[in-house]
């Protein structure tokens, strides 16, 4: 019987460093080597990106999974977040001033780690993660075999009509502090704290994880966005839907969504997808919510095994 994975604590195979952005800026990350992989068996190297308000510590089951896969697993956070610092005064205002800022550290990043490690190279992404990773990658900024995008953050669950929330939030920062939470808890407007989990997975001990990470880990917590994030990340959005944009990217790309999904429209992914010109879309009911690497185990492990053989196919093995 396979031994029960410790999610509250870092592997032994596992390791935890500091990776310096072109500006000096710290950024935390962690590898699992691929000697650590299937006896040194490589399988290429896979870099994962999380969402907003995230740390990789979240998904340390998966990316142990994908390291007994035999990749070499690398995972690292968003500057202004986690344990990488702060761009707003307030520790718990997730911010930014540009999205540009996180494709800039994703495209230096990426070619660091790509001059160090065996290909095939996939690049994973969660929530925002996802979107930034799309973008690095329509933008020429990476230049990964496969793509695989989790819940992907390609537009909004908010009763604000799409063609005017970039207004809005442009109206928002006009008239108070730019840097102000956009809303007062949780992870969007009107959602109690409590309610939290119910947005993210149905699986309470994975949620409580996270809890027992921040309470161990506190610089890791963060709260609600500023209305700056908001803006930025509306501007980034209408970047991404532009015409043509998504149909001059030429390399496949796995999209997984959850179609009752609470925080990232779920429809926007499905027309992305269907723009892509070689693109897989899964989309799951109401036994899945947004975070699908930590949902329920019948749900994780459905989507591991898409992944799985998403990747088998679209960025197979080297040869021996």
């Amino acid at each position: 019987m396979a031994q029960a994975f410790d999610r509250r604590g870092i592997p032994s195979a596992a390791r935890e460093s500091i990776w310096s952005a072109r500006d000096g800026h710290a950024i935390r990350r962690i590898d699992w080597p691929a000697a650590a992989a299937k006896g040194g068996q490589g399988r290429g190297a896979l870099l994962f990106l999380p969402g907003r308000a995230d740390f990789y510590e979240k998904y340390l089951e998966t990316l142990a999974y994908w390291a007994d896969q035999g990749w070499h697993v690398t995972a690292a956070d968003w500057r202004g977040q986690a344990g990488s610092g702060r761009f707003a005064a307030d520790p718990q205002a997730g911010d930014v001033p540009d999205f540009g800022v996180w494709i800039d550290d994703l495209a230096a990043l990426w070619a660091d780690w790509t001059a160090s490690t065996p290909g095939p190279h996939v690049l994973v992404g969660h929530s925002m993660g996802g979107h930034l990773c799309l973008r690095a990658t329509m933008e020429r900024r990476v230049d990964p075999d496969a793509l695989v995008l989790s819940a992907p953050m390609l537009g909004f669950v908010t009763p604000i009509p799409a063609r005017v929330q970039h207004a809005v939030a442009r109206l928002m920062c006009r008239i108070g502090d730019p840097q102000r939470l956009a809303w007062k808890a949780s992870e969007k407007p009107g959602q109690r704290l409590e309610g939290r989990a119910a947005l993210l997975t149905h699986d309470l001990d994975r949620y409580a994880d996270e809890l027992w990470w921040k309470q161990h880990r506190p610089e890791l917590a963060m709260g609600p966005a500023t209305w700056r994030w908001v803006e930025r990340a509306a501007e980034s959005v209408a970047r991404i839907d532009a015409p043509g944009a998504l149909e001059a990217l030429d390399l496949p790309v796995l999209l997984l969504a959850a179609r009752f999904d609470g925080l990232v429209a779920s429809k926007a992914i499905e027309r992305a997808a269907a723009r892509l010109a070689h693109a897989e879309l899964v989309v799951w009911g109401r036994e899945a919510r947004h975070e699908l690497l930590r949902e329920a185990d019948s749900v994780r492990d459905a989507v591991l095994a898409g992944i799985d053989d998403f990747l088998d196919r679209k960025a197979p093995p080297p040869k021996g």
